[in-house]
């Protein structure tokens, strides 16, 4: 893999991958014949993990500015964060074992696409892990000594964002093209 679409440098999957992006642009995926109840289910599945982000930075910085009570924080903390890390390392699980592999094969000109989403996965296992770390370090404050624990958590949730949605966005311009032309019968 090349530094360049390492998921922590790139923009954009690099042009050749995109050729199916430009077939089968985005504001067509609903109107198309073969968009299906799992690409629905896939895509909705994507909204979900940047909604919990979303929440748990607004939460972050609710309980920063101290209008939310530390017990009530963390609770909500260790369910959306739990939900969050649990769900994504679950979906990248499906998606390396069973979707990826079938995908790869059915047009080469975008395989090379699935190996970069493959290695953002592992790269995303490393983040998750240490916002999990830094979670838990939240969580095992004492509530006066919440601060520097949170601040933490919060950069982390920060710098996690633009990496996620880089990766979602990449995701989702590679497979859905791939299921639009292609309607494996494996996935029906």
């Amino acid at each position: 893999m090349t530094p360049e679409v390492a998921l922590s440098n790139r923009d954009a999957l690099p042009d050749p991958l995109r050729v199916l992006i430009k077939e089968f642009p985005r504001q067509g995926w609903e109107e198309n014949p073969n968009y299906s109840q799992l690409i629905a289910f896939w895509l909705d599945r994507h909204l979900m993990f940047r909604r919990l982000l979303a929440q748990l930075q607004s939460d972050a910085e609710t309980a920063i500015d101290r209008d939310l009570a530390p017990d009530r924080y963390k609770r909500q903390l260790a369910q959306y964060g739990g939900m969050l890390i649990n769900q994504l390392h679950g979906h990248h699980q499906i998606e390396d074992m069973q979707y990826f592999p079938v995908m790869s094969r059915l047009d080469k000109r975008v395989r090379e696409g699935f190996d970069i989403l493959d290695a953002d996965h592992h790269a995303l296992d490393g983040i998750l892990a240490g916002l999990t770390d830094a979670a838990n370090g939240v969580l095992q404050a004492k509530d006066k000594k919440m601060v520097d624990p949170l601040a933490k958590l919060h950069a982390s949730l920060t710098d996690f964002a633009p990496m996620l949605d880089r990766h979602l966005v990449d995701e989702e311009e590679l497979v859905v093209p791939v299921l639009l032309k292609y309607a494996p019968p494996e996935f029906r």
